[in-house]
């Protein structure tokens, strides 16, 4: 059975002015949408912690499921991000997904102390860490994973956290993509990464990836960022009017299998988050919602 399609939106985690993250993310709550993430960059001098600002915000929010976009594993050790994930999870009622990305930009991560990875390298990393991080999560009384980045040598884990709590994967190569659909519960791809001309060839590569793996495709979530403005003229692909966006939306639904959508505002923050929530979203249920009706329902109209 096809997952219910999720919509949200980003919070910068920028330092300043003090409080405006806060600010959004309950706005983001109060407007009844599904998700808030979060951009993972601990070297940048401007961001506040993303972990602590999402458990911050989680404090403050009530109803939306937060999520990292996505933590950045050469420099959380997947071991303590795994137990952090997991008590966040216990405490904000099953409000959090963890997701996490290979590394990048790996100048700032060599500086913050992290070690730099070749790209091959980088993914037998991260295939390593969903091991460490499924163990911790395992709820079992001894576990152990031997790795070559990553190892678990006897740790009991625990507390298990809820069955909700994913682990979404931010991924882009044939590699990554691969094992996203082979072990991960979620996808969180970026439009301005990976375009819509080559989103479908990467569903793809995922749906074949969990299907050779004995898995359902359509279970795993599959979340496209998109950074845009909803706005009264046309300029291109995610720079339009709400019905444009609703268009495209449920195209991406109907033809290659995403099921989520967060926006990253271009512009006023609170106006466009809005627009998303109350002219987007409702616009993309009703057509999905009309498509699904039976045949012998749309005919008779």
């Amino acid at each position: 059975m096809s997952l219910p399609v999720l919509f949200g939106a980003n919070v910068d985690p920028l330092a300043l002015p003090l409080g405006s993250s806060g600010d959004q993310a309950l706005l983001i709550d109060g407007l009844g949408l599904d998700l808030l993430t979060i951009q993972d960059h601990p070297y940048q001098a401007s961001f506040d912690d993303t972990w602590t600002l999402l458990s911050f915000l989680a404090a403050r929010t009530r109803n939306v499921t937060l999520v990292p976009t996505v933590a950045s594993l050469p420099l959380r050790p997947p071991a303590v991000l795994a137990k952090a994930a997991a008590t966040l999870d216990r405490l904000s009622g099953s409000r959090v997904r963890l997701g996490l990305g290979a590394g990048a930009f790996w100048e700032a991560v060599e500086a913050m102390g992290g070690r730099r990875r070749e790209p091959k390298e980088a993914v037998d990393a991260l295939d390593e860490a969903i091991s460490v991080v499924r163990a911790m999560w395992s709820g079992e009384r001894s576990v152990r994973v031997r790795g070559k980045h990553y190892s678990l040598a006897g740790v009991r884990p625990g507390p298990a956290p809820g069955p909700d709590l994913g682990l979404w994967l931010g991924s882009y190569g044939p590699r990554m993509l691969a094992l996203t659909g082979a072990r991960a519960d979620g996808w969180l791809p970026s439009h301005a990464y990976l375009g819509l001309d080559a989103l479908p060839a990467a569903a793809g590569r995922v749906d074949a990836a969990a299907e050779a793996a004995g898995r359902d495709p359509s279970t795993i979530r599959k979340v496209y960022n998109i950074a845009g403005s909803i706005q009264p003229r046309s300029e291109g692909a995610f720079r339009g009017p709400a019905a444009q966006w609703a268009d495209h939306l449920a195209e991406l639904v109907a033809t290659v299998g995403m099921n989520g959508f967060v926006i990253w505002p271009e512009g006023d923050h609170a106006q466009q988050t809005t627009a998303f929530a109350t002219e987007v979203a409702p616009r993309v249920r009703g057509a999905l919602h009309r498509d699904a009706r039976p045949l012998q329902t749309q005919l008779l109209g």
